[in-house]
């Protein structure tokens, strides 16, 4: 069963997935953050991260959102023209300005749009291999079933599911009942999407579906970025042992901010999210300090007295 790691906007960008994959690995497969159409053309800082020189170390699939055909064909060309063989579609996310739009699981319930999207797919595209992230639905957990019948008769590689509702966003129960339903249908190998934080979480699911094709993890891998590597090794790192690696990941991703970025606003806008899920693990006193630290010699004194630095 493979893992793969879930895209998520503002963290999860080439900078982590290149120093994830080189500190802990495990990983199959990488996704980009959705990469979009704006103001009449693809989004520049969407298009620089997919190309980016740090993508040598992973495989990595772009993926796009969109709300029209002419949004889809020019997402496609372009990343077509970038070298992409392979694209994943997003009709799952579940941001109310973008579901508003007609994006993510706003896309999911447009019949006619999958449909056209469907005959682009298999007329005009036969060199560009699809998958497909997606939510069961926008305010109901049976809106699946229209989307999957035109679905299943592209040629996908796989399906991912986050078996919760757009309007849930990633709180409430999952409906398990809902993908099992989808298990049973489906034409497509499965990826299971959803609430997974610990090795005991992934054998729960694996166990309760085991003939998915494997798990996408998203804010489990953020929070515990050894967790790839643990599901590979059937096993979980020491405490002290996370903690170094954990160190060592911020070292990387912080260092190559310092390279990168100009002032020191937008190089703490750009560290400080690596720790929005981390809060548990390294402490409240210290999560505080360093979100509240003001400058790049308050930020680094922050984790540096707390033992969350190596060099």
């Amino acid at each position: 069963m493979k893992i793969f790691s879930a895209p998520l906007q503002g963290y999860t960008n080439s900078a982590w997935r290149h120093f994830h994959a080189e500190i802990f690995g495990g990983v199959h497969c990488y996704f980009t953050p959705f990469i979009r159409f704006e103001k009449g053309e693809v989004r520049r800082r969407d298009l620089n991260d997919y190309i980016s020189e740090l993508n040598t170390n992973h495989t990595l699939v772009p993926q796009i959102i969109f709300r029209d055909l002419h949004e889809f064909q020019n997402l496609v060309t372009t990343l077509r023209a970038k070298g992409a063989n392979s694209i994943d579609l997003n009709l799952g996310c579940p941001f109310p300005p973008q579901v508003h739009h007609g994006r993510g699981s706003g896309a999911l319930i447009n019949h006619t749009l999958l449909r056209d999207i469907s005959k682009s797919i298999c007329t005009d595209l036969p060199d560009i291999s699809f998958s497909v992230k997606m939510r069961l639905g926008v305010d109901s957990s049976a809106q699946w079933q229209g989307a999957l019948e035109i679905l299943n008769a592209l040629p996908l590689t796989h399906i991912t599911i986050h078996p919760r509702t757009a309007a849930q966003q990633y709180k409430g129960e999952l409906h398990l009942d809902q993908f099992k339903s989808i298990t049973a249908v489906s034409r497509h190998p499965l990826l299971f999407n959803g609430d997974i934080r610990s090795l005991d979480d992934f054998h729960r699911i694996a166990d309760t579906f085991p003939a998915i094709h494997g798990v996408m993890i998203g804010r489990g891998l953020l929070a515990r970025p050894s967790l790839a590597h643990e599901i590979a090794a059937g096993h979980t790192l020491s405490d002290e042992e996370l903690r170094h690696k954990l160190s060592l990941l911020h070292r990387h991703i912080f260092t190559h901010h310092l390279e990168t970025k100009c002032g020191e606003s937008q190089i703490l806008s750009a560290a400080k999210p690596f720790w929005d899920y981390l809060e548990e693990f390294i402490g409240h006193k210290a999560f505080k300090a360093i979100k509240k630290a003001t400058g790049i010699d308050k930020y680094t004194k922050s984790f540096q007295q707390r033992g969350l630095w190596v060099n």
